[in-house]
């Protein structure tokens, strides 16, 4: 697959870290820390920081996505926040079905879907996470998995959609637990993902869509993970709280 078909992408999610004062600090160390990238960098501050980061970031380079989206524009769904909401604050970009929202707040697939098919609705673009646990990945079921996740996470997303849309491989077996995949583990299951996406919407398409790799990418593994033909850039975790950490990450996307 031909990289240079699509612009590769390094989106911070900050988790449950940071109030807004702290949150828009760290975008000024960011925003000196990456300069003129050659890659889109996206950061994804806690909800209550998200106004604070908006300002902040203003005039740099740095894009703001949320760490979750709802599916319904509004009703009783208690802690939860509507596409609409994010769009009308300015965010463009959602992360939806994250390993940790699977796992601690019960989201299935099919939610996945019906998140993801809400982001885009409303204009944001969605970082679609998709990955096996340790169990699977031993059972030898990981490439079958993330097809399947990735196939019903965009039932009813259009052609058109694609240009809004990303995808996360993260291995969660490698999510904060200091493990990361080879190089190869990622590249090979980042391929899966891609040609998923070609048996949906054709390889042209598949080809203009980024796949990001998000298990425990760091400054000191980052170039060897994005040599891969098909890791585009990363969706990073405890390394994006630390400017120059993130930053050589940018560098190493972005060329």
């Amino acid at each position: 697959m031909d990289k240079t078909k699509r612009r590769a992408v390094v989106a911070g999610n900050w988790k449950m870290n940071k109030t807004a004062a702290e949150a828009a600090a760290l975008i000024g160390e960011i925003a000196a820390a990456v300069g003129t990238p050659g890659c889109d960098v996206v950061v994804c501050p806690p909800f209550v920081a998200l106004s604070a980061v908006l300002d902040a970031a203003a005039g740099t380079p740095i894009a703001v996505g949320a760490q979750n989206v709802h599916y319904e524009e509004s009703g009783a769904f208690t802690g939860e926040v509507a596409p609409g909401m994010l769009t009308a604050l300015g965010v463009q970009y959602a992360i939806v079905g994250h390993s940790e929202r699977r796992q601690y707040f019960a989201e299935t697939d099919e939610t996945v879907n019906l998140r993801t098919r809400a982001a885009l609705a409303a204009g944001l673009c969605a970082i679609v996470c998709v990955g096996e646990n340790l169990a699977q990945r031993e059972q030898g079921v990981t490439v079958d998995l993330v097809r399947m996740q990735t196939k019903i996470a965009l039932q009813g997303v259009q052609e058109a959609e694609l240009a809004r849309l990303i995808l996360a491989y993260e291995p969660v077996w490698a999510i904060g637990t200091g493990r990361t995949a080879t190089a190869a583990q990622a590249g090979q299951v980042c391929g899966a993902i891609r040609a998923q996406l070609a048996e949906l919407y054709g390889s042209a398409a598949a080809d203009g869509v980024p796949v990001l790799y998000g298990g425990s990418m760091n400054a000191a593994n980052a170039a060897e993970l994005l040599a891969e033909a098909d890791v585009d850039g990363g969706l990073i975790g405890g390394a994006s709280l630390k400017a120059a950490d993130f930053a050589a990450i940018v560098q190493a996307a972005g060329g």
